[in-house]
Protein backbone atom coordinates (compact mmCIF):
# COMPACT_ATOMS: atom_id res chain seq x y z
CA UNK A 1 0.00 0.00 0.00
CA UNK A 2 1.32 3.52 -0.64
CA UNK A 3 2.20 5.73 2.25
CA UNK A 4 0.19 7.68 4.10
CA UNK A 5 0.45 11.13 6.15
CA UNK A 6 -0.56 11.84 9.90
CA UNK A 7 -0.99 15.61 10.25
CA UNK A 8 -1.16 16.60 13.85
CA UNK A 9 -3.77 19.57 14.31
CA UNK A 10 -4.65 19.11 18.22
CA UNK A 11 -2.57 22.12 19.63
CA UNK A 12 -4.19 25.48 20.06
CA UNK A 13 -1.08 27.59 20.14
CA UNK A 14 -0.49 29.44 22.92
CA UNK A 15 2.32 31.17 21.59
CA UNK A 16 0.66 32.23 18.37
CA UNK A 17 -2.53 33.52 20.28
CA UNK A 18 -5.17 31.49 18.80
CA UNK A 19 -6.19 28.16 16.81
CA UNK A 20 -2.98 28.88 14.36
CA UNK A 21 -4.03 25.69 12.24
CA UNK A 22 -7.07 28.07 11.27
CA UNK A 23 -5.53 31.54 10.24
CA UNK A 24 -5.38 31.95 6.75
CA UNK A 25 -1.99 32.98 5.29
CA UNK A 26 -3.12 33.85 1.71
CA UNK A 27 -6.00 35.70 -0.23
CA UNK A 28 -7.72 32.90 -0.97
CA UNK A 29 -8.20 32.25 2.45
CA UNK A 30 -5.86 29.14 2.85
CA UNK A 31 -3.89 27.73 5.75
CA UNK A 32 -0.87 26.45 6.23
CA UNK A 33 -2.33 22.88 6.63
CA UNK A 34 -3.62 23.83 2.90
CA UNK A 35 -0.04 23.82 1.32
CA UNK A 36 1.22 20.76 3.12
CA UNK A 37 -1.25 18.30 2.03
CA UNK A 38 -1.31 19.90 -1.02
CA UNK A 39 2.62 19.75 -1.44
CA UNK A 40 2.22 16.08 0.26
CA UNK A 41 0.07 15.24 -2.56
CA UNK A 42 2.25 16.13 -5.40
CA UNK A 43 4.78 13.82 -3.86
CA UNK A 44 2.98 10.69 -3.64
CA UNK A 45 0.25 10.78 -0.69
CA UNK A 46 -3.19 10.01 -1.40
CA UNK A 47 -4.51 8.88 2.45
CA UNK A 48 -4.38 11.52 5.04
CA UNK A 49 -5.17 11.38 8.65
CA UNK A 50 -5.64 15.06 10.38
CA UNK A 51 -5.76 14.51 14.37
CA UNK A 52 -7.95 17.15 15.94
CA UNK A 53 -9.70 17.84 19.02
CA UNK A 54 -13.12 16.57 19.19
CA UNK A 55 -14.70 19.72 19.81
CA UNK A 56 -13.43 21.99 16.62
CA UNK A 57 -14.22 19.58 14.30
CA UNK A 58 -17.48 21.64 12.81
CA UNK A 59 -14.97 24.43 12.36
CA UNK A 60 -11.97 22.55 11.27
CA UNK A 61 -13.76 21.10 8.22
CA UNK A 62 -15.69 24.56 7.42
CA UNK A 63 -11.86 25.88 7.54
CA UNK A 64 -9.80 23.63 5.86
CA UNK A 65 -10.87 19.61 6.01
CA UNK A 66 -13.72 20.16 2.93
CA UNK A 67 -10.79 21.74 0.75
CA UNK A 68 -8.18 19.27 1.25
CA UNK A 69 -11.16 16.46 0.93
CA UNK A 70 -11.27 17.14 -2.40
CA UNK A 71 -7.87 16.15 -3.32
CA UNK A 72 -7.41 13.62 -0.67
CA UNK A 73 -8.82 10.65 0.88
CA UNK A 74 -9.52 12.64 4.17
CA UNK A 75 -10.05 11.02 7.57
CA UNK A 76 -10.18 12.70 11.61
CA UNK A 77 -8.51 11.01 14.25
CA UNK A 78 -9.61 12.46 17.74
CA UNK A 79 -6.87 13.26 20.53
CA UNK A 80 -8.88 12.99 23.82
CA UNK A 81 -7.32 13.45 27.30
CA UNK A 82 -8.87 10.38 28.31
CA UNK A 83 -7.82 7.92 25.50
CA UNK A 84 -5.05 6.25 27.45
CA UNK A 85 -4.50 2.49 27.98
CA UNK A 86 -6.83 0.14 29.99
CA UNK A 87 -5.98 0.84 33.58
CA UNK A 88 -5.21 4.17 33.50
CA UNK A 89 -7.27 6.95 34.40
CA UNK A 90 -6.54 11.13 33.81
CA UNK A 91 -5.08 13.10 37.17
CA UNK A 92 -7.50 15.53 38.30
CA UNK A 93 -5.22 18.45 38.12
CA UNK A 94 -4.46 17.58 34.29
CA UNK A 95 -6.07 19.54 31.18
CA UNK A 96 -3.09 20.18 29.07
CA UNK A 97 -3.08 17.60 26.44
CA UNK A 98 -0.43 14.57 26.71
CA UNK A 99 2.00 15.47 23.77
CA UNK A 100 2.59 14.33 20.03
CA UNK A 101 3.39 10.84 20.19
CA UNK A 102 -0.33 11.01 22.02
CA UNK A 103 -1.33 12.55 18.88
CA UNK A 104 -0.21 9.78 16.94
CA UNK A 105 -1.91 7.00 19.20
CA UNK A 106 -4.85 8.78 18.70
CA UNK A 107 -4.69 7.65 15.06
CA UNK A 108 -4.43 4.22 15.90
CA UNK A 109 -7.04 2.81 14.16
CA UNK A 110 -6.61 4.49 11.14
CA UNK A 111 -2.63 3.48 10.35
CA UNK A 112 -3.00 0.82 8.35
CA UNK A 113 0.52 1.11 6.59
CA UNK A 114 4.11 2.96 6.20
CA UNK A 115 3.02 6.72 7.57
CA UNK A 116 4.87 10.29 8.03
CA UNK A 117 4.02 12.13 10.34
CA UNK A 118 3.83 16.22 10.53
CA UNK A 119 2.80 18.91 12.00
CA UNK A 120 0.24 21.42 11.08
CA UNK A 121 1.34 24.79 11.77
CA UNK A 122 4.76 24.16 9.86
CA UNK A 123 5.64 24.84 6.00
CA UNK A 124 7.58 21.86 5.54
CA UNK A 125 8.58 22.65 1.72
CA UNK A 126 7.70 20.24 -1.20
CA UNK A 127 11.45 18.34 -0.92
CA UNK A 128 10.82 17.41 2.70
CA UNK A 129 7.28 15.34 1.64
CA UNK A 130 9.11 13.72 -1.61
CA UNK A 131 12.13 12.54 0.79
CA UNK A 132 9.04 10.95 3.27
CA UNK A 133 7.21 9.25 0.25
CA UNK A 134 10.58 7.75 -1.72
CA UNK A 135 11.45 6.47 1.76
CA UNK A 136 8.40 4.93 2.84
CA UNK A 137 7.87 3.63 -0.96
CA UNK A 138 11.17 1.96 -0.90
CA UNK A 139 12.49 -1.49 0.08
CA UNK A 140 12.85 -1.99 4.49
CA UNK A 141 12.38 -3.95 7.43
CA UNK A 142 9.62 -2.79 10.19
CA UNK A 143 12.70 -1.49 12.30
CA UNK A 144 13.72 0.84 9.93
CA UNK A 145 12.39 4.61 10.02
CA UNK A 146 13.05 8.20 8.47
CA UNK A 147 13.59 11.68 9.65
CA UNK A 148 13.98 14.49 7.45
CA UNK A 149 16.29 16.91 9.08
CA UNK A 150 16.56 20.52 8.55
CA UNK A 151 19.50 23.07 9.67
CA UNK A 152 19.09 24.58 12.38
CA UNK A 153 19.19 28.11 10.99
CA UNK A 154 17.05 27.36 8.43
CA UNK A 155 14.04 27.03 11.15
CA UNK A 156 14.17 29.78 13.02
CA UNK A 157 11.64 32.97 13.96
CA UNK A 158 12.88 36.79 14.35
CA UNK A 159 9.88 36.48 17.22
CA UNK A 160 11.08 34.30 19.63
CA UNK A 161 12.07 31.19 21.45
CA UNK A 162 10.89 28.45 19.18
CA UNK A 163 10.92 24.54 20.20
CA UNK A 164 13.20 21.79 18.72
CA UNK A 165 14.66 18.48 18.35
CA UNK A 166 18.70 18.16 18.01
CA UNK A 167 19.85 15.46 16.67
CA UNK A 168 23.19 13.89 16.28
CA UNK A 169 23.88 11.24 13.80
CA UNK A 170 26.46 8.11 14.06
CA UNK A 171 28.74 7.27 11.09
CA UNK A 172 26.58 6.02 8.73
CA UNK A 173 24.02 8.77 8.81
CA UNK A 174 21.64 7.30 11.34
CA UNK A 175 19.99 9.15 14.33
CA UNK A 176 22.40 8.58 17.94
CA UNK A 177 19.91 10.66 19.90
CA UNK A 178 16.97 13.25 19.47
CA UNK A 179 16.95 16.13 22.41
CA UNK A 180 13.76 18.05 22.56
CA UNK A 181 14.71 21.58 23.30
CA UNK A 182 12.23 23.91 23.44
CA UNK A 183 13.48 27.62 24.09
CA UNK A 184 15.94 27.96 20.97
CA UNK A 185 16.75 31.62 19.51
CA UNK A 186 18.53 33.28 16.54
CA UNK A 187 20.49 35.15 15.20
CA UNK A 188 20.44 32.28 12.50
CA UNK A 189 24.15 32.36 12.14
CA UNK A 190 24.24 32.02 15.99
CA UNK A 191 21.70 30.36 17.32
CA UNK A 192 21.72 29.45 20.70
CA UNK A 193 19.11 27.99 23.49
CA UNK A 194 18.06 28.20 27.07
CA UNK A 195 17.19 25.45 29.68
CA UNK A 196 16.62 28.18 32.59
CA UNK A 197 14.06 30.56 31.02
CA UNK A 198 16.94 32.36 29.63
CA UNK A 199 19.44 33.22 32.69
CA UNK A 200 21.78 31.50 30.96
CA UNK A 201 22.16 30.19 26.92
CA UNK A 202 24.54 27.82 25.51
CA UNK A 203 25.44 28.17 21.61
CA UNK A 204 24.72 26.10 18.89
CA UNK A 205 25.78 25.46 15.20
CA UNK A 206 24.03 26.83 12.97
CA UNK A 207 23.95 23.69 10.43
CA UNK A 208 22.91 21.74 13.84
CA UNK A 209 20.37 19.12 12.20
CA UNK A 210 16.80 19.51 13.92
CA UNK A 211 13.41 17.29 14.10
CA UNK A 212 10.08 19.52 12.89
CA UNK A 213 8.31 16.22 13.83
CA UNK A 214 9.12 15.22 9.94
CA UNK A 215 9.46 11.44 10.86
CA UNK A 216 8.46 8.39 8.51
CA UNK A 217 7.56 5.02 10.50
CA UNK A 218 6.98 1.61 9.33
CA UNK A 219 3.39 0.65 10.65
CA UNK A 220 5.33 -1.38 13.31
CA UNK A 221 6.40 1.90 14.95
CA UNK A 222 2.53 2.16 16.33
CA UNK A 223 2.92 -0.71 18.84
CA UNK A 224 6.44 1.02 20.07
CA UNK A 225 4.26 4.15 21.11
CA UNK A 226 1.41 1.79 22.73
CA UNK A 227 4.27 0.35 25.09
CA UNK A 228 6.09 3.15 25.65
CA UNK A 229 2.76 4.96 26.74
CA UNK A 230 2.35 2.56 29.42
CA UNK A 231 5.65 3.46 30.49
CA UNK A 232 5.60 6.74 30.14
CA UNK A 233 1.99 6.70 32.43
CA UNK A 234 3.67 4.47 35.03
CA UNK A 235 7.32 6.23 35.29
CA UNK A 236 7.09 9.62 34.06
CA UNK A 237 3.36 11.05 34.31
CA UNK A 238 3.24 10.77 38.55
CA UNK A 239 6.15 13.07 39.34
CA UNK A 240 4.47 15.59 37.34
CA UNK A 241 0.91 14.98 36.40
CA UNK A 242 -0.38 18.80 35.30
CA UNK A 243 2.26 18.82 32.99
CA UNK A 244 4.30 16.04 31.82
CA UNK A 245 4.52 15.35 28.13
CA UNK A 246 4.91 12.47 25.75
CA UNK A 247 6.51 13.36 22.85
CA UNK A 248 7.27 11.21 19.61
CA UNK A 249 11.30 11.38 19.72
CA UNK A 250 11.11 10.11 23.47
CA UNK A 251 9.75 7.02 21.56
CA UNK A 252 11.92 6.97 19.18
CA UNK A 253 15.25 7.55 21.68
CA UNK A 254 13.62 4.79 23.94
CA UNK A 255 13.94 2.37 20.42
CA UNK A 256 17.16 3.44 19.82
CA UNK A 257 18.37 2.87 23.20
CA UNK A 258 16.37 -1.06 23.34
CA UNK A 259 18.05 -1.42 19.57
CA UNK A 260 15.03 -2.19 18.57
CA UNK A 261 14.51 0.54 16.19
CA UNK A 262 17.11 2.95 13.58
CA UNK A 263 16.45 5.98 11.83
CA UNK A 264 17.78 7.36 8.84
CA UNK A 265 18.57 10.78 8.73
CA UNK A 266 17.53 12.62 5.37
CA UNK A 267 18.84 15.60 4.90
CA UNK A 268 17.16 18.75 3.14
CA UNK A 269 18.19 22.40 2.12
CA UNK A 270 14.47 23.26 2.51
CA UNK A 271 13.70 26.62 4.48
CA UNK A 272 10.95 26.37 7.04
CA UNK A 273 7.97 28.57 7.40
CA UNK A 274 5.67 29.04 10.42
CA UNK A 275 3.41 30.88 12.73
CA UNK A 276 4.66 29.92 16.31
CA UNK A 277 4.17 33.85 16.50
CA UNK A 278 1.37 36.24 15.29
CA UNK A 279 4.38 38.06 14.22
CA UNK A 280 5.80 35.36 11.91
CA UNK A 281 2.37 35.48 9.58
CA UNK A 282 3.39 38.71 7.71
CA UNK A 283 6.82 37.01 6.90
CA UNK A 284 4.97 33.97 5.78
CA UNK A 285 2.32 35.30 3.84
CA UNK A 286 5.28 37.02 1.83
CA UNK A 287 7.39 33.67 0.93
CA UNK A 288 4.09 32.17 -0.23
CA UNK A 289 3.17 34.90 -2.12
CA UNK A 290 6.66 34.73 -3.98
CA UNK A 291 6.15 31.32 -4.41
CA UNK A 292 2.70 31.64 -5.93
CA UNK A 293 4.29 34.02 -8.22
CA UNK A 294 6.77 31.79 -9.16
CA UNK A 295 4.23 29.39 -10.06
CA UNK A 296 5.22 26.88 -7.61
CA UNK A 297 1.89 27.21 -6.03
CA UNK A 298 -1.86 28.18 -7.85
CA UNK A 299 -3.86 31.11 -6.21
CA UNK A 300 -6.95 28.14 -5.20
CA UNK A 301 -4.21 25.07 -4.23
CA UNK A 302 -7.68 22.23 -4.48
CA UNK A 303 -9.16 23.83 -7.74
CA UNK A 304 -6.56 23.17 -9.82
Amino acid sequence: MKPMLVIMAAGMGSRFGGLKQMTAVDGAGQVILDYSAYDARQAGFEKVVCVIKKEIEADFRAAVGDRIGRGCELHYAFQDLHDLPAGFSVPSERTKPWGTAHAVYAARALIDRPFAVINADDFYGRGAFRALYDFLSGAGDERTHALVAYDLKNTLTENGTVARGVCTADDSGYLATVTELTAIQGPPEAPSYTLDGGQNWTALAPDTPVSLNTWGFRRGFMDAIGEELVKFLREVMPKNPAKAEFFLPSVVNACLAAGTARVKLVPTDEVWHGVTYRDDLPALQAALAEMRAAGKYPERLWEA
